[in-house]
């Protein structure tokens, strides 16, 4: 079925019997029939804009199958473009994906190399074959500190992003190498920059080397933080999901879950499917009343 949703290898095609291509054929119409009829009844439901996903559990799939390192990761992968065109299906806007934590360099250098080498060749796969990217129109952000790449993954992710900047469908967000208490030091550095900039444009043009309203900033708001995170001008998730069964958010998008649905599916990462990402709308929609009550009474409050 993956490969159905994603692309057919001509090789896999010609080495089949007519009557085994007529088969697969009519299996996977059958199949893409069954999904929009899913998604037509979801959709009489609240549907989220914004589906955040922390990708557990791909060295546990590696290890508990006794395959070679990496290879889990490289399973991963095809099942993360599966889930961006169900999301893409879905109507969903915008995927976050925590794919390298800043603590992850803490790892073991030859696993830490394996995992950069395998970014470096996704993300070349993702320039040179742009199937998936095309069909959902995909906009591309790498969010974190990329100085800390090797350079060839950070060029590679820089390229990618700057080749889909236009693009207006689904906005695709990597976070690698990123924590969340990273993102908001950054936030407020960011912010500090931009206020003494602003005090001495002031003073700039004031009388007698005085800024011209005596100094006077206004106090730093939520809002003037939410600017200069690298979600600016992104909702918050309505859902967050870990994979894997474990319930920690591992400093993922602090600042931005406040009111997420948090979720925490028993597979691995590549088990993950579409029935997995059903199962998960359906939990959210039973959930969506208490969320926005919680909403209500927060701007209450304010």
């Amino acid at each position: 079925m993956l490969d159905s949703l994603i692309s057919h290898d001509p090789k896999v095609l010609t080495e089949k019997k007519p009557d085994e291509i007529i088969a697969s054929g009519v299996v996977e119409s059958l199949q893409n029939f069954l999904r929009k009829c899913i998604i037509a009844v979801l959709s009489y439901g609240p549907m989220p804009k914004h589906i955040a996903f922390i990708m557990d559990g791909n060295r546990r799939y590696a290890k508990s199958r006794s395959i070679k390192q990496g290879t889990g990761h490289s399973v991963g992968f095809a099942a993360l473009m599966a889930s961006l065109i169900y999301c893409y299906e879905m109507g969903v806007k915008y995927i976050t994906v925590y794919a390298f934590s800043i603590d992850n360099f803490k790892r073991d250098p030859s696993e830490v190399k394996t995992l950069m080498e395998l970014m470096e060749e996704k993300i070349n796969e993702l320039l040179e074959n742009k199937n998936v990217i095309n069909k959902v129109n995909c906009k591309i952000n790498f969010w974190g500190i990329l100085d800390m790449l090797p350079e060839p993954v950070r060029l590679a992710a820089q390229k990618l992003m700057a080749s889909t900047a236009e693009n207006t469908g689904l906005v695709f967000s990597v976070c690698m190498p990123y924590n969340s208490t990273s993102e908001i030091a950054n936030a407020v550095t960011e912010l500090c920059k931009e206020r003494r900039d602003m005090m001495q444009g002031q003073q700039a043009s004031g009388r007698n080397g005085r800024p011209a309203n005596g100094g006077a900033c206004s106090d730093i708001s939520v809002s003037d933080l939410d600017r200069h995170m690298y979600t600016a001008g992104c909702p918050d998730p309505d859902i967050v999901i870990r994979t894997s069964g474990e319930t920690r958010l591992s400093n993922f998008l602090l600042w931005q879950t406040t009111f997420s649905h948090l979720q925490n599916p028993d597979p691995l990462w590549p088990e993950f499917s579409w029935r997995h990402l059903v199962w998960a709308i359906l939990q959210y929609q039973r959930a969506y009343p208490y969320i926005e009550q919680n909403k209500d009474l927060a701007k209450k409050q304010l």
